[in-house]
C-alpha cells in the first residue's frame, strides 16, 4: 500500500506536536526544564496562581501526556486531538493575556491540530448525529 506525501507530512506534524506535548507534561511532573530568567510580571503572577491550585498543573500535564501521545499513533490521533484542543485554548489564552512571545509557535500549533481534526472529521461525525 501507498503513503501519500500528504500523510507522510501529517505524520510528522503530529509526532513532533505529540512529543512537545509529552514533553510538557512530563515537566510539570519532573521540572526538568529551567524556567526563562526574564519573565512577564503578568506571566509570573499567572504562574504562582497555577502552582497554588494544586490539582490544575498535574492535570494538564496528564492531558498533555495522554493526549502527546495520543496524537503519535495514527490509529488514536482523532482522541489526541480532542484531548489536545482544551488545553490549547488554555495556552492561547495565556498567550494573549499574558506574555505574547509564544504566539506565533501557538498559531503553528494550532494549524496542525486543525489539519489533525479535518483530517479525522468522519471519526467525530456520530458526536454530531
Amino acid at each position: 500500500m501507498k503513503t501519500s506525501i500528504k500523510t507522510k507530512v501529517l505524520f510528522v506534524a503530529a509526532l513532533l506536536v505529540g512529543l512537545m506535548f509529552i514533553n510538557a507534561g512530563l515537566n510539570k511532573f519532573l521540572n526538568y526544564m529551567p524556567m526563562p530568567e526574564e519573565m512577564p510580571e503578568k506571566m509570573l503572577n499567572a504562574m504562582k496562581a497555577f502552582m497554588e491550585i494544586g490539582w490544575l498543573l498535574p492535570l494538564v500535564g496528564l492531558a498533555e501526556i495522554i493526549g502527546g501521545l495520543l496524537l503519535v499513533i495514527p490509529k488514536t490521533r482523532a482522541l489526541g486531538a480532542l484531548i489536545i484542543f482544551p488545553v490549547m485554548i488554555g495556552i492561547t489564552l495565556t498567550n494573549i493575556f499574558q506574555d505574547s512571545s509564544g504566539l506565533p509557535i501557538v498559531l503553528i500549533l494550532w494549524a496542525i491540530l486543525i489539519w489533525i481534526m479535518i483530517e479525522n472529521r468522519k471519526k467525530y461525525m456520530p458526536l454530531f448525529q
